[in-house]
């Protein structure tokens, strides 16, 4: 009988390497399952252990165009052939469309800000007039990391920006026209969810853009943060009504680790943007709390293996 392993998919090994430490810290066997790109036999039977999916909607950024596609079958395959996966079908399927995160949320009673998705320039526009809020937000449907977003302060400057050479299509093809929400201290917080059990949230300071991945991977040198002005820092608990409907919303998706994105308005108004079932965490906020969501992770990851 084959060792029982956990299976970690995914297509970064920048984002993976962190997990692979861990698991090797404590002992657990895994394999490296890289679907960057690859192949699926449908008729074969799945190794022995758990499939842990960690695919991420920003992997065409990386050159790994049809990863989630792949991966998307690749999961569909597994479930249906019984083995047991984290972060399976439900997972990728919202990590990769916006619009779909936010009609899932909003099913679950968490407000989320008023977007219309839009194929084509003409579209793009009459969906910026159809909002008729300013200033309001362009970004993509299915992106990553904050890439591709843009603050907007007229049809005048999104009509330039679409018909100029700085516009940038979202890899499916479809636009969000989205509300700007303007967060009341500067910042975004980032909720961290192990096993469909809050972790901790991390507070990120927003004041430079929308790139605001937390992960150490997507920080530059200009953003790295000092000891006076630390850009992210980790927050105990979140309010237990939010916390509990975040958990109500992950266990109806199936989804069981993620991290959902939130901005709470000058009105104490909390509006959740996005969903990120790829969540990376930054060292030096967890050094500064002693909190290693890495480690609880391959500490969850042990005991779904050995519960097979």
């Amino acid at each position: 009988m084959k060792m029982k392993k956990v299976h970690v998919i995914h297509e970064n090994m920048d984002w993976t390497r962190h997990l692979f430490a861990r698991l090797d810290e404590l002992n657990v066997p895994y394999s490296n399952w890289d679907l960057s790109d690859g192949m699926i036999d449908i008729e074969a039977l799945p190794d022995e252990g758990i499939f842990y999916n960690r695919m991420s909607a920003s992997s065409h950024t990386r050159g790994n165009r049809y990863a989630p596609e792949l991966t998307a079958q690749v999961l569909n395959w597994l479930e249906l052939k019984g083995a047991k996966v984290i972060n399976g079908t439900g997972a990728i399927e919202l990590e990769v469309s916006k619009l779909k995160q936010y009609t899932a949320l909003q099913k679950q009673g968490i407000q989320t800000p008023k977007t219309i998705g839009a194929v084509g320039k003409k579209n793009i526009l009459k969906a910026a007039e159809k909002l008729n809020e300013l200033p309001f937000i362009i970004k993509h449907n299915r992106a990553g990391k904050g890439l591709g977003v843009r603050l907007i302060y007229s049809m005048e400057e999104l009509s330039d920006y679409v018909e100029g050479a700085e516009f940038e299509d979202s890899i499916d093809g479809i636009s969000l026209i989205q509300q700007y929400i303007k967060p009341a201290d500067g910042h975004i917080i980032r909720s961290e969810f192990i096993g469909g059990e809050y972790f901790y949230a991390v507070k990120v300071d927003s004041s430079d853009g929308f790139e605001l991945c937390p992960a150490d991977v997507c920080q530059v040198p200009s953003q790295q943060p000092t000891p006076a002005t630390n850009k992210f820092e980790i927050i105990e608990r979140l309010p237990e009504e939010q916390i509990e409907r975040y958990k109500a919303f992950l266990k109806a998706q199936r989804i069981d680790v993620a991290a959902l994105e939130f901005i709470i308005d000058e009105k104490g108004d909390v509006y959740t943007y996005d969903v990120n079932t790829n969540t990376n965490y930054n060292a030096e906020a967890e050094e500064r709390a002693g909190k290693y969501a890495m480690l609880e992770l391959a500490k969850y990851l042990k005991v779904e293996l050995e519960k097979l």
